[in-house]
């Protein structure tokens, strides 16, 4: 496959809002050693890449500049010692960053491949999500079939995900949104109740069920204290994002009386290996799932890699349900 020596890329021309996703010419990025080249087809659009946008999350050391977190395409190069991938093959990836541009390099161990007769444009919006739902949920969070699980943000790209894995794997699932349109897209996704949180209390509709043994949450805030109100003896609370702030003020009395769990996780900083363990758990627990179709990445637009900027204004309305990618190949 030739390569071209520069390639369209999105970047952050300055700390700000969507405005400053401004289009260029880059060079192509060559593998290092275990790294892949992808000829990216889609890239998928998430709030982390609006938060780097904002300039308050920094890429890691050595990683691109470039927003974007997931993508879907084809293998264009492999780098030294890279054995699982071959040129031409489909992957869908987690990438460091650098998504939104024709080209992009990531850890072979970080990609998978294309789910049987799945679109690009779907598989672009897999990776982001499922290895934050999986890691979280599952790995720190250790959600067992039959208890109560509860996601905040339903309707979202990580929302959708929980409720389809949580269901598939046995929970009763339950999820916030704030629409009546929103909380039909999660009952018909298999959460047993959607809460309306502008007409409800969701601490007291969990609490009369006995209260939830795992809660993920992205909202942070004011739903820190609710949250620990809406757990359930010996729950667990696992944050992935702080939308209304980090700070709370809590009770830790509740924590130690009834035995509560309170931990999260950041993808993004996480090693390789680390990265690599849960690429092996989704290839082995959920990848099967995806092939069969028995669930899929709710998707709700595609916009063209120069309008990133408003790709970035429709997640930030969230008016979005599921997931939003950028049209690049």
């Amino acid at each position: 496959m030739t390569l071209p020596a520069v390639m369209r890329a999105i970047e952050i021309s300055q700390p700000g809002g969507p405005e400053v996703l401004q289009p260029v010419e880059r060079p192509v990025p060559e593998p290092m050693a275990e790294q892949i080249l992808i000829a990216v087809d889609h890239a998928g659009v998430n709030r982390p890449d609006a938060l780097q946008r904002a300039g308050s999350y920094a890429p890691p050391p050595g990683a691109s500049d470039l927003p974007g977190l997931e993508a879907a395409g084809r293998v264009a190069a492999v780098g030294p010692g890279v054995t699982k991938w071959a040129v031409g093959d489909a992957v869908c990836a987690l990438l460091p960053g650098g998504g939104y541009a024709d080209y992009v390099v990531t850890h072979q161990d970080h990609a998978l491949p294309v789910p049987d007769g799945m679109a690009m444009d779907q598989a672009a919006a897999l990776c982001e999500t499922f290895f934050t739902v999986w890691s979280n949920v599952f790995m720190r969070g250790g959600l067992q079939g039959g208890e109560r699980f509860l996601v905040h943000g339903g309707s979202s790209g990580i929302g959708t995900t929980a409720i389809q894995l949580a269901h598939h794997f046995g929970a009763r699932v339950f999820a916030t949104a704030g629409s009546a349109e929103k909380c039909q897209a999660c009952l018909d996704l298999g959460a047993e109740r959607a809460i309306n949180y502008r007409e409800e209390d969701f601490v007291e509709a969990l609490r009369a069920e006995g209260g939830v043994h795992l809660i993920l949450d992205m909202v942070g805030g004011s739903y820190i204290p609710r949250n620990i109100k809406a757990l359930a003896d010996e729950g667990r609370m696992v944050h992935i994002a702080f939308l209304e702030g980090p700070k709370a003020e809590v009770n830790f009395a509740q924590i130690m009386v009834r035995r509560l769990t309170i931990t999260g996780s950041t993808l993004r900083p996480q090693s390789d290996a680390a990265k690599a363990e849960i690429a092996r758990q989704l290839a082995d627990n959920v990848w099967p799932l995806l092939d069969a179709g028995r669930i899929a990445p709710v998707m709700d637009s595609a916009y063209p890699l120069e309008e990133a900027a408003e790709a970035h204004r429709r997640m930030e309305s969230s008016a979005h349900i599921g997931k939003i990618v950028l049209k690049v190949g």
